[in-house]
């Protein structure tokens, strides 16, 4: 499997095909999830392997949105189905990338611990300290899609979010779930003022 080779077309790919409007959904993002799911993986003692199949499922996860929003999960499979042949990765292979990606949609259904540390690092953000720059950029991507209009509506759908969220790993539970907390104070007390 050509991995490297995968990476660097991927990446150029996601650069051009993401739209614009898309400001938490970006390449940003992509790269930043790639960084979470590296370190997870080192903490949770994954193979080189296992390694690989968890970093191409990170590169394809959001890919879907280069076709459109609805069920972006579902069409980053098909994207991946469509790619991965060519970078000799087998059809048994590309099955299990396509449970990590849909194992991220939400609510996340993780089903082993690659599922697992892909969802984690997905949302790694949520235990971090730069967790309102990252949700300002979600906040402004959802208000360019008409979603939601004002920061009340913003907070409440954080504080919603950040209640029904939890951790899988180990790791991600160690590291993000003391922070996580409180971010989810600090969005309830925006809430009461």
């Amino acid at each position: 499997m050509q991995f490297e080779e995968l990476k660097s077309n991927m990446f150029e790919r996601l650069e051009k095909e993401l739209p614009a409007h898309l400001t938490y959904h970006s390449v940003g993002h992509i790269k930043d999830v790639y960084n979470a799911a590296q370190q997870l993986a080192k903490e949770e003692i994954i193979s080189d392997a296992d390694l690989q199949l968890l970093l191409t499922a990170v590169l394809f996860h959001d890919s879907g949105f280069m076709i459109g929003q609805n069920d972006h999960e579902q069409s980053s499979c098909e994207i991946a189905k469509q790619t991965l042949p060519a970078y000799g990765y087998p059809p048994e292979v590309i099955a299990r990338i396509c449970g990590m990606i849909m194992a991220t949609k939400i609510p996340q259904s993780p089903k082993n611990l690659l599922e697992q540390i892909i969802c984690d690092a997905d949302l790694d953000y949520l235990g971090r300290d730069d967790f309102f720059p990252i949700g300002d950029t979600l906040f402004r991507e959802l208000q360019a899609l008409d979603v939601i209009k004002t920061e009340d509506e913003w907070n409440r759908l954080q504080l919603d979010f950040l209640e029904k969220h939890h951790y899988f790993t180990s790791t991600a539970l160690k590291w993000r779930k003391a922070k996580k907390a409180e971010n989810l104070e600090s969005v309830r007390s925006k809430l009461k003022h």
